[in-house]
């Protein structure tokens, strides 16, 4: 047998033993079995210690805690030679700046939003949150079986940066206010932190926007900085305690539908790595877009209990103003489209895989209010 097929026989059989047992057990436990790979073990392979910086702090449960999983899921599957050092933003790189420090060399690895990369790289936050865009299992189909991963990684090749799909959150709130929204009016001049391509859509409508970084949005909001802010799902929110301040929190995410996250690797750095140690990388982000998910998902009931002994009053932005927010974003993007190319392909890419899994989606799903 070849050492490529003898390869691919062992990511198989971590893919079905391995992964699947790191899926239902904390990633603590370190193997010392040794793994053969071709003609090498993964205990002889030279043992690799990298920084990585994230940019949510790992204390938030869903956003932040992810990444402690996958370095527990990297270092099982290499028997600890791998080593994934995790660095709370701002230790040693802005939370808003993990890409550019990957790219140059600075830090060989990071875990970040890619659609803090809007200013440099246009099409950037189509693989992060599209506004009315695809629900979460849709664009996993579309990254994985739809050309998104070919083309992300085209794109971000031109960055001198491998890409991998390492997370995955389902919508997060419309955001929280002092005062009511009851029509787009009510958006004109409202100071707001907002991110990708939905600040866009709400600064089009008359939004005054501002981007900052999670750890920076509690404070501008008590302090009057901004009126009102989005930033992920309610437990992550209330972690942060924006409920504190404002107490109206509005639905649905129009903005971001699915949230992702991904892991960016120099890409210098990622051909010098020995093939299973890339193995462990991919096989340990894939695991961890499936648990990601799952974990978002369930914890969100929990916290909406307890928003009416905290005063808090759950609302949904009335269908009208929803439609005139797609209608706003169907321009925003197609504008978009117009000045970067690359922003059109992966746009088109999107709309086309939409349109096709329409078909099933339509026929095989429950209506949603069933």
């Amino acid at each position: 047998m070849s050492a490529r097929a003898t390869l691919i026989a062992v990511i198989a059989a971590f893919l079905v033993g391995g992964v699947a047992t790191l899926a239902i057990r904390p990633p603590t436990h370190h193997s010392s079995e040794v793994v053969e790979t071709g003609t090498t073990s993964i205990e002889t392979l030279e043992a690799i210690s990298w920084q990585l910086p994230v940019s949510f702090q790992t204390s938030l449960e869903v956003l932040g805690d992810n990444i402690v999983y996958i370095q527990g899921a990297v270092s099982d599957l290499t028997g600890g030679n791998f080593q994934l050092q995790i660095y709370e933003p701002n230790e040693i790189v802005p939370p808003l700046e993990i890409s550019g420090a990957v790219r140059t060399g600075k830090v060989p690895i990071g875990y970040t939003w890619l659609g803090y990369d809007q200013g440099k790289i246009p099409a950037s936050p189509l693989f992060g949150a599209v506004p009315f865009g695809m629900e979460p299992w849709e664009f996993s189909s579309w990254w994985f079986n739809g050309g998104g991963r070919e083309l992300a990684e085209e794109l971000y090749r031109e960055e001198n940066l491998k890409v991998l799909l390492c997370g995955m959150l389902g919508p997060e709130t419309a955001g929280w206010f002092r005062t009511p929204i009851e029509s787009l009016d009510d958006l004109v001049g409202l100071k707001i932190r907002f991110a990708g391509l939905g600040g866009k859509v709400i600064e089009r409508v008359g939004a005054s926007v501002t981007m900052l970084a999670g750890s920076e949005i509690f404070q501008a909001l008590e302090k009057g900085a901004i009126d009102a802010t989005e930033y992920s799902l309610p437990n992550i929110d209330a972690a942060l305690g924006f409920d504190r301040v404002a107490k109206l929190n509005y639905f649905p995410g129009w903005h971001q539908v699915f949230t992702s996250v991904h892991m960016l690797v120099n890409l210098d750095s990622w051909e010098e790595l020995p093939a299973q140690y890339q193995n462990a990388l991919e096989v340990s982000c894939t695991a961890g877009v499936t648990r990601n998910f799952a974990h978002a998902e369930a914890a969100q009931g929990p916290v909406l209990d307890t928003f009416e002994e905290n005063g808090i009053k759950a609302n949904r932005l009335p269908e009208s103003i929803l439609r005139e927010l797609q209608r706003v974003a169907l321009e925003v993007m197609d504008e978009e489209a117009e000045k970067n190319e690359w922003f059109a392909r992966v746009y088109e890419s999107q709309k086309s895989f939409r349109a096709d899994y329409e078909k099933w989606k339509r026929l095989a799903y429950l209506p949603r209010d069933f």
